[in-house]
């Protein structure tokens, strides 16, 4: 069967086929503690070990007995954009019309939408390197390029304002950031955020952040939205991470007034509508009660921060910059191993712990970092630490 040439542009998730000989040997006996196996940690997927509060889970449960599964508009409920506008005003003190506020199935359908109502074949899109692949991908699936700007240490990880003009070009179609990252947990400091946005401006480009980590911010200097920046700003949001609905696949899009229609367009033949179960649930997202939840949630995940980053310092596994949100730690391994791939094979083979190579993340410094997922308990990330230690040594 002959395939579609834009194939050539996606490269493999090699996160997932990591994550399934992982599985896989988390089914042998050697994981098995009946037969005097390990358990196998998993600390290589960003998935909460959360799930959906009390409130939510009653909410999709009274809109499937009262029968309210129909079809909705392509942008989402209303009462639910009404209710992300509030959040927004509420928490960041941001006045964003419901009307701008698109409801998407996923951040990942938000992302998809964007660039094909943005981009087309020819175009380059600036992204830091690392960056989250799908992210590169969503750029590649339209025909257009995602030009990676190695961004180390010193920038945070994150694409600058010098890096925006050293790398624009004519092909140069605008840039998507996203803050906090994944891998890195790290996010753009506000003032350096407004310079990209202005240099993006300046050129006649488009920026889009991802934010869908935002939530999940340790650090007030940093825990700031992009949508603060101007309406021509475009932020991807999603309620997996702060609001741990992974499964249920609802994100949102908050875009320029003028690009409302096209992307309902799009939205309409593409998807026809977002999960409308999952839509009358995530309303509840935001009573008091489910926000105070989040917000415990968001605490215990600093304290697994708080834990594991200085343990990986000791290992000489050096996280260099301190990931300010998100929950990922961008390590390097180099003290251990020339490669990061390697490394990962050997600790999940020896001490039963998934770690994340970095080879996804881009080539800048794929064979130098690994990732750590510390979205798991503490006492599973004690004893994780425990045996990378004990493997490092052997």
């Amino acid at each position: 069967m002959k395939l579609s040439a834009r194939l050539d542009h996606i490269e493999p998730f090699y996160v997932m086929e990591f994550a399934k000989a992982a599985r896989e040997l988390a089914s042998s006996p050697a994981c098995d503690p009946a037969q005097g196996g390990r358990p196998m940690i998993f600390l290589n997927i960003g998935e909460p070990d959360f799930t959906a509060p009390p409130l939510v889970q009653a909410a999709a449960k009274a809109a499937v007995a009262a029968g309210r599964s129909q079809y909705t508009e392509a942008t989402g409920l209303k009462p639910l954009r009404e209710r992300i506008s509030r959040w927004y005003a509420e928490h960041h003190g941001l006045a964003i019309d419901p009307g701008r506020i698109i409801v998407t199935a996923g951040a990942s359908a938000a992302l998809q939408l964007a660039c094909l109502a943005l981009f087309e074949p020819g175009d380059e899109v600036l992204m830091p390197d690392p960056c989250y692949p799908c992210n590169r991908h969503f750029v590649a699936a339209t025909g257009a390029r995602a030009k990676l700007v190695p961004s180390g240490p010193p920038e945070r990880f994150q694409l600058s304002a010098d890096g925006v003009s050293a790398n624009w070009t004519s092909a140069t179609r605008g840039v998507l950031l996203a803050s906090p990252s994944n891998p890195t947990g790290t996010s753009i400091a506000p003032a350096e955020l407004a310079r990209i946005v202005n240099a993006v401006r300046e050129r006649d480009g488009v920026s889009i952040v991802d934010e869908i980590y935002l939530g999940l911010s340790y650090d007030s200097a940093f825990s700031h939205s992009a949508l603060a920046l101007g309406d021509d700003v475009i932020s991807v949001n999603s309620f997996s991470k702060y609001f741990s609905m992974t499964g249920w696949r609802l994100g949102w899009l908050v875009v320029p007034p003028e690009l409302v229609a096209p992307i309902e367009k799009l939205a309409q033949n593409l998807y026809i509508c977002p999960s409308t179960i999952a839509q009358h649930a995530a309303q509840a997202c935001f009573e008091p009660e489910s926000l105070a939840e989040y917000e415990r949630r968001r605490e215990s995940f600093r304290a697994r921060r708080d834990f594991v980053v200085p343990a990986l310092n000791a290992l000489g596994l050096t996280v260099p910059v301190l990931p300010d949100g998100a929950f990922y730690a961008w390590a390097d391994c180099s003290a251990h191993a020339e490669s990061s791939w390697a490394l990962c094979e050997q600790l999940m083979q020896r001490a039963h712990v998934a770690l994340t190579p970095g080879r996804d993340f881009g080539p800048a410094a794929a064979e130098r970092y690994v990732r750590l997922s510390f979205a798991t308990s503490l006492p599973l990330l004690q004893e994780a630490v425990t045996r990378i230690e004990q493997a490092l040594i052997q």
